[in-house]
């Protein structure tokens, strides 16, 4: 539905880094007069506005309003779990602790804000240096909120729904979010997919009706994961029950349950410096915007040259900003039969 780039605030000219940035999407262009695309990007504004919690990216403007809409969020320096666990493989008991209290506390202000996440995969949590961060709600939505796809669609990842979600999207509650935790917990835990790959009918088949293969996670996870899982949604724990959970299993691997450390492993740690200061040299040479994520290391793709605003909008060696409006310097979107 939208393009991710990396951008600065209009206001900023110089001397500004990484913690300065924003990631900031865009509706594309193909799909920026679908109505149904137009009210999903709007309420991904407005969920996401609502929820406060240091586990979720914060929202820092948009303006829905515009011919391409656009929002922004705070720009979290580190990669995604899905990345962490493909370049280096399942986490260690202790990160898995720090990752599962810090979702929990995700879920919970997400749930406090009458909202579900509803999309909650690897991809879409990132590992900063003082903790994960849930990132993307682009198919979320209020309890109250009616359902957007009229043409009876699936909206999320087969193998990160819950029961319930394929079911239909009305079906779809807090516990929901919970389901979906216990499957992001198990992948980072043994760096495969609980329910498979293959053809998407089988994989949500396997999602409805299927008894996940728990036999190779950790010990201390089997309890929690097992309950997460449970194909009825009033049978799992609540957000606030895993939170509980999850403290504890990091008090037991000697940390505090009180967020001040992250407990990553040492080539996690290190993928987070590196991006930290490949991103600090891209804002002291004034490099063009980068699609996000941002590779490894940041450098390591040829910087994007043009803009989602107007093509060919960017100087070499120029940030593009953004501010309350699209910057000034660019040029207005093509004409679209």
């Amino acid at each position: 539905m939208g393009e991710v780039f990396l951008a600065r605030p209009e206001r900023l000219r110089a001397g500004y880094g990484p913690a300065d940035l924003v990631a900031m999407k865009v509706i594309r262009n193909e799909v920026a007069r679908d109505a149904e695309y137009l009210r999903r990007f709007a309420r991904e504004a407005a969920v996401a506005a609502s929820v406060n919690s240091p586990y979720v990216a914060r929202l820092t403007d948009s303006d829905v309003t515009e011919e391409l809409p656009w929002l922004t969020t705070e720009f979290v320096v580190g990669p995604t779990l899905a990345q962490a666990v493909g370049r280096h493989g399942s986490l260690p008991m202790r990160a898995l602790a720090r990752l599962g209290e810090g979702m929990a506390r995700a879920l919970v202000a997400v749930h406090a804000a009458d909202a579900t996440h509803r999309d909650l995969k690897p991809a879409n949590v990132l590992l900063a240096a003082d903790g994960p961060r849930l990132i993307d709600f682009g198919v979320a939505r209020t309890r109250t909120a009616t359902t957007l796809t009229s043409t009876g669609r699936i909206v999320g990842t087969p193998a990160y729904m819950s029961p319930e979600h394929i079911a239909g999207g009305r079906h779809v509650v807090a516990a929901s979010d919970v389901f979906c935790l216990g499957s992001v917990l198990a992948y980072a835990a043994t760096g495969r997919d609980l329910f498979g790959s293959g053809p998407v009918g089988a994989v949500l088949y396997r999602v409805a009706e299927a008894e996940p293969p728990l036999h190779d996670l950790p010990a201390p996870l089997v309890p929690l994961v097992t309950a997460s899982l449970a194909k009825d949604p009033a049978a799992r724990p609540t957000a606030d029950d895993l939170v509980e959970w999850f403290a504890a299993l990091r008090v037991a691997y000697g940390e505090e349950g009180d967020g001040s450390r992250a407990g990553w492993p040492a080539p996690v740690a290190r993928d987070i410096e590196d991006e930290h200061r490949d991103v600090t040299a891209l804002c002291a040479t004034g490099s063009p915007l980068l699609p996000l994520p941002l590779p490894h290391p940041a450098t390591a793709r040829e910087p994007y040259a043009g803009h989602p605003l107007g093509a060919g909008t960017l100087a070499p060696h120029q940030f593009p900003t953004m501010g309350s409006a699209p910057p000034a310097s660019a040029a207005p979107p093509a004409p679209r039969p």
